[in-house]
């Protein structure tokens, strides 16, 4: 059934800024487990006792993480700013949580520089790997991957690794930085040094977002949250030695950005299902930027298409789904939304606006815009709320009813200095059983578990 604002703020009981969509929500679990089974919510939320999470009656949550903590290899404290995670299967039943440190040069903990694994040792970001057993108990937590910038998200590859996305273009001698950073780089959570500290220069050197990976093809898709006008791009990359394992994609290949005919921009489309037939790729002409921002490149007389807030991205069937969060006319989009989902496949050259989020349906997702969007193998869509107030991980069912998961109890932080740390990183484990998530600060990462459907 939909869910009405009013029924919406009575489950969570929470003062959120409710936003609506249109639109086929069915699509976005399309080719995925949670097509079948996709249900509603798992009643109200449960104040926790200690402070930390709240979560429906019958789920369990587990600290398995926090900033400040030491690292169980000893390479010094756990990095903050938790953000994008992966969660890989292990030998005998264990799992490999990778996770994110989305740390600019001004990060309040880095990740401690390791041989080996160090890309730039100016920068303060990179990733941390977490090995866990069947039980969410911590067995070591390590550095994977330092010395890069501002890792937001990136995305799982058929191969079980994964793929770290820099949101920056920062130059060497900018913010002190010694190398040219706004790359991709693998990162094994089984083991760290056989992908080490290596930028996979040929996808791109620009203000990444995330990734995802075609399993038939082994083309990989990525999206670009640039910041200022004119907005990101939307784009693939045809590797040499595509679906070739673990560090295959260092052999190189080509990129491409995506024209859709006669849109320059993707805010102007507003109505769900509008399709756009013979969408092309055409090729970039210096991917590494070396003295033009891609999206600032020559793409010819035709132009390329642009849209603001280019974020999640994840692959279904045999479509990738990706995330425009927002466009404002006042940041210079060519129109207004409160987010899209698009949908595109490859076999057809195909482009469709699957969701338009807005103020004027009755089903209504919280925040301002979708962003961190997960879908989970037994319980629907889930989305990480980043706002003002308390924080939720929400569920959305196919169906479109909206219910909460978890929601961030205020001391979050400490007694004296209590924080709503946005939500980031939801990814579940291979049995999907447990759902891990992130709270960005103060960072804190979570194993939640329950009867999940």
């Amino acid at each position: 059934m939909s869910a009405t604002r009013r029924q919406l703020l009575s489950r969570t009981g929470a003062s959120v800024a409710g936003i609506a969509f249109t639109g086929a929500l069915s699509e976005l679990f399309a080719g995925s487990a949670a097509a079948a089974g996709s249900r509603g919510g798992y009643g109200p939320l449960v104040p926790d006792p200690a402070g930390l999470l709240d979560l429906p009656a019958g789920f369990r949550y587990k600290v398995l993480s926090r900033q400040g903590d030491p690292l169980r290899s000893g390479e010094g404290p756990v990095p903050s700013n938790h953000d994008g995670m992966g969660a890989f299967p292990g030998r005998r039943g264990r799992v490999h949580l990778v996770r994110n440190h989305e740390n600019r040069v001004t990060g309040k903990i880095g990740v401690p520089t390791v041989p080996g694994l160090t890309y730039d040792p100016a920068a303060k970001g990179g990733c941390t790997v977490l090995e866990l057993d069947g039980r969410s108990n911590v067995l070591g937590e390590r550095v994977a991957v330092a010395g890069t910038a501002v890792n937001c998200a990136g995305g799982p590859t058929p191969w079980n690794t994964w793929l770290t996305c820099e949101e920056t273009e920062d130059r060497a001698g900018t913010n002190g930085y010694t190398k040219d950073h706004g790359f991709v780089f693998e990162v094994d959570g089984a083991d760290p040094h056989r992908t080490g500290a290596v930028p996979l220069t040929a996808m791109g050197r620009f203000q990444h977002e995330a990734v995802a990976v075609d399993p038939g093809s082994g083309i990989v898709y990525e999206t670009e949250d640039a910041f200022d006008r004119p907005f990101g791009l939307f784009y693939r990359f045809l590797p040499h030695r595509p679906l070739g394992g673990t560090g295959s994609l260092r052999a190189g290949g080509a990129l491409e950005a995506m024209r859709v005919p006669g849109v320059p921009d993707l805010s102007l489309v507003q109505e769900p299902g509008a399709r756009f037939e013979g969408v092309e790729w055409v090729p970039v002409p210096d991917p590494l930027a070396t003295t033009t921002p891609i999206r600032l490149q020559d793409f010819g007389p035709r132009g390329i298409t642009h849209a603001q807030k280019l974020e999640g991205c994840y692959w279904g069937g045999r479509a990738v789904y990706f995330v425009s969060s927002f466009a404002r006319l006042k940041d210079g989009s060519a129109a207004t939304h409160f987010g899209q989902v698009w949908k595109y496949e490859p076999h057809r050259r195909r482009l469709t606006l699957v969701v338009v989020f807005g103020p004027d349906t009755d089903v209504r997702l919280p925040g301002e815009s979708p962003d961190n969007i997960c879908l989970a193998p037994t319980g629907g869509l889930m989305v990480c709320e980043d706002g003002d107030g308390a924080q939720h991980v929400f569920g959305v069912s196919r169906e479109g009813e909206v219910y909460p998961v978890a929601r961030g109890a205020q001391n979050i932080g400490t007694p004296d200095t209590p924080e709503w740390g946005e939500f980031a990183g939801v990814a579940f484990s291979p049995d999907r059983g447990t759902m891990y998530v992130n709270c960005y600060t103060p960072g804190t990462t979570f194993a939640v578990t329950g009867p999940w459907y």
